[in-house]
């Protein structure tokens, strides 16, 4: 055998090993690429741990999600994030109208939503629940100097509500039973608190936790002076058919046996839960 072909085959077979050690180095990493987060089941299988997670919240919504010197934070903000350090996500934050996370979620513009969004029928034909994560009722807040005292009180009143919410569900109730005469709707809580404050309303009908926590910062001029029962349930929406669900389920589990959850719960609503859901 000649130099010349000593050489080219040396130069071949080079090239073969070169190429066989790309292909086992490409083909080694499968354990580190898509997996299935916190074991499998639930139709989880494909989540990428360490993803960043689009969340879309009403981030004017206190105590469960407002701003704070510019960064959102409340009870919904820390159970997310917590869930996500659990789940193996981050969740990243998108303030959005609280009428407009259903149907951005319906278009997969978000990856979920944590906003105090009461598990419904009607939201269950659009999305996917987590399983719920906080027990809910509705209130009847007034200014501290009102006549009024509850439902049965309202009349002639005008109502303020958010748009797209139980509250306004429940209102619309009530007005169509001739409890009340007019029902206004607000893009946000936060306008229709103002507006209750400035005399434009008479009352807001809305969550519980929420109108109470707005009693307790207003220096007396508000107060919640009816519970409406309800019994509504809060869960974390999802795109139909979206990977987290499984996930985020688990992590919800753990911190509510394992009691991160209320100590969330009593870092923001100022109590122990009375019963975890």
């Amino acid at each position: 055998m000649s130099r010349r072909k000593v050489e080219r085959n040396f130069v071949t077979l080079a090239l073969v090993v070169a190429a066989l050690f790309l292909v086992a180095a490409c083909g080694g990493g499968g354990g580190g690429g898509e997996q299935t987060a916190g074991g499998g089941g639930e139709g989880t299988t494909g989540m990428e741990t360490g993803r960043t997670v689009t969340v879309a919240s009403d981030i004017a919504y206190r105590p469960f999600e407002f701003y704070r010197n510019g960064e959102p934070v409340g009870f919904d903000i820390d159970l997310m994030r917590e869930i996500g350090r659990r789940a193996g996500f981050t969740p990243e934050f998108q303030n959005v109208t609280f009428d407009g996370i259903i149907p951005g979620l319906g278009s997969n513009l978000y990856d979920a939503a944590i906003s105090a969004i009461t598990i419904t029928e009607e939201r269950r034909q659009q999305v996917d629940f987590s399983e719920p994560y906080f027990n809910a009722d509705q209130s009847l807040l007034v200014r501290s100097d009102s006549e009024i005292r509850s439902v049965d009180d309202l009349g002639q009143a005008t109502v303020g509500v958010q748009i797209g919410t139980t509250g306004a569900n429940k209102a619309n109730q009530f007005q169509q039973q001739g409890r009340i005469a007019e029902v206004r709707t607000f893009d946000t809580i936060e306008d229709a608190f103002t507006a209750l404050e400035n005399g434009q309303v008479d009352a807001v009908i809305n969550d519980l936790p929420v109108s109470q926590d707005k009693a307790n910062t207003s220096d007396g001029r508000l107060e919640v002076v009816q519970v409406i029962p309800t019994g509504e349930q809060y869960g974390i929406a999802f795109p139909k058919g979206s990977n987290l669900v499984g996930p985020v389920n688990r992590a919800l589990r753990e911190m509510k046996s394992d009691g991160t959850y209320a100590e969330i719960y009593e870092k923001w609503i100022g109590r122990k839960p009375e019963e975890i859901p």
